[in-house]
């Protein structure tokens, strides 16, 4: 039997708190949501001045990433470079760039999905995020 690693509650708060702190420090009006492995929702926050759309779009790319295990961003260059047939994938909405694995030890514990600015921009907010677990 194997031990698997989980993301606790002070988890959760560090890296939506590291995440919000790099939104704020840049004035990106984002919504920064946060799943577990199974893709989850865990937590959802929507800063002042994001699109309504980015409260759907973030834990999509969030789902995507953790269900994936790999950047959301996989997908949409896969789809981009021609291969449409991603877009047929079950359960995998959020193909954009913006979803980031939380990994630990080869093993996902979750992602961030973040939506509401250039989709570069959007990653750079879920890796400010992560980076605060010092994984």
């Amino acid at each position: 039997m194997k031990t698997r690693h989980a993301l606790e509650l002070a988890d959760i708060k560090a890296v939506a708190a590291a995440a919000e702190a790099a939104a704020l420090d840049n004035h990106w009006a984002v919504t920064i949501a946060i799943v577990d492995d199974g893709g989850h929702l865990l937590w959802l926050q929507r800063l002042d001045g994001a699109a309504a759309l980015s409260a759907h779009i973030a834990p999509a790319k969030a789902r995507t990433a953790a269900l994936g295990r790999r950047e959301s961003k996989v997908y949409e260059d896969s789809i981009n470079g021609g291969r449409f047939s991603f877009l047929s994938a079950p359960t995998l909405d959020g193909m954009l760039e913006g979803g980031v694995p939380i990994i630990k030890d080869g093993q996902c514990l979750g992602a961030v999905g973040v939506s509401g600015v250039k989709s570069t921009e959007d990653a750079h907010i879920a890796r400010a995020g992560i980076a605060a677990l010092g994984l």
